[in-house]
């Protein structure tokens, strides 16, 4: 991602970036919008007005207030502390988190449909699992997760399973 090549593509040199139908698309939220309006099926946000508001809302806990502050050019900034840095922003942002589950689980994530909030949730849950976040505390996050976990297309897109994937984060 730090290639001039990748840089190129997005200047801000993250991931991910998708090129698609002549465009390409930078941030994980509007890649995935971006992929419900124009390939809707299956649908990853709900009919429901009152859902889909709960849906973008855990989406963007995750993308906006947790996420970000992992990001590479944040834990390079932090040395020594990375480790504890990223463990008390994933812990912070989880606690929160779990408390808005247990209002909105099902199966999932917003009851019982596979949603945006799971694309969001699982890779969070990897990163935690990176820097071995005890998940004790999360019971509905750890729950959820595994029952996604569980899902052929959550299996093979899981963040250990990517081709850029460094090698000690493989599964």
């Amino acid at each position: 991602q730090f290639s001039a090549e990748f840089k190129a593509l997005n200047p801000m040199q993250q991931v991910p970036a998708l090129k698609i139908d002549g465009i390409t698309i930078s941030q994980s939220l509007a890649i995935i919008n971006y992929l419900e309006e124009t390939h809707p099926n299956p649908r990853l946000l709900p009919q429901d007005p009152k859902k889909r508001a709960q849906v973008r809302m855990i989406a963007d806990h995750i993308a906006s207030g947790i996420q970000p502050l992992q990001n590479l050019s944040v834990l390079k900034q932090m040395g020594e502390k990375k480790m504890e840095w990223a463990q008390n922003c994933i812990t912070s942002g989880f606690q929160a988190l779990e408390q808005i589950l247990q209002h909105t689980a099902g199966r999932y994530c917003v009851g019982n449909e596979v949603s945006v909030a799971d694309l969001c949730l699982v890779p969070q849950v990897a990163n935690a699992e990176r820097f071995k976040v005890d998940m004790g505390p999360y019971p509905t996050i750890t729950r959820i997760n595994k029952a996604l976990l569980e899902l052929e297309a959550f299996k093979i897109s899981h963040p250990s399973r990517q081709p850029d994937t460094p090698a000690e984060l493989r599964a």
